[in-house]
């Protein structure tokens, strides 16, 4: 068939437009599909950030591990059901803040009496005396208390990122901020501190 300028066009790319005229031909532009990431792909290449946020949230290596596969199967269980494929990653630290919290709960207070890995540098921290010391004060704060200051501080999330994590209001987070914040600053005095509730 031939366009206006006289140059040879498919039919494929014309769409027939009903108006005044009994048929207009209009050209329409192709849709590109982009393929969305398999769950392999998407662990592939998010299981070491997740990995330090699932490290922080449990307080060791084997645990955080655990908390990681956990989350993933049931990511990979839910991942047709996950429309914005870019969001997963929100998915998965949801689901390891809830797990932490249940396993917590499930495990009563008490603390594991390990100590951190010789190689704690993959997880961001020094092995200088002050960081064991705050690692310490931090895997002693109550499990909701710690993920706010996970997901705050070492993924540096926004306060309105951090509650939709968690699934709680701002103000929650301002207030778990704060009260953590005020026992570390309680028990290590010597560190400087500082709030940052943007």
């Amino acid at each position: 068939m031939r366009g206006a300028s006289g140059s040879v066009t498919s039919l494929s790319t014309f769409v027939v437009v009903w108006g005044s005229s009994p048929f207009v031909m209009t050209p329409v532009k192709e849709v590109v599909q982009v393929s969305e990431p398999t769950f392999s792909e998407f662990m592939a290449a998010r299981w070491a950030p997740l990995y330090r946020t699932a490290y922080l949230l449990a307080g060791n290596a084997h645990e955080a591990e655990e908390l990681l596969q956990n989350a993933m199967v049931k990511t990979c269980l839910r991942w047709d059901k996950i429309r914005d494929k870019q969001a997963a990653d929100s998915y998965v630290r949801t689901t390891m803040a809830n797990l932490a919290t249940r396993l917590w709960r499930r495990r009563g207070r008490e603390l594991p009496s390990d100590t951190l890995p010789e190689d704690a540098t993959g997880a961001g921290l020094d092995v200088r005396a002050d960081h064991l010391a705050l690692w310490e004060q931090i895997r002693a704060l109550p499990p909701r208390m710690r993920a706010t200051l996970v997901l705050r501080f070492f993924d540096d999330l926004t306060v309105a990122d951090t509650a939709r994590e968690l699934g709680c209001s701002v103000g929650a987070v301002k207030s778990q901020t704060h009260h953590a914040l005020r026992r570390l600053r309680a028990a290590l005095p010597d560190l400087e501190i500082q709030e940052d509730l943007r």
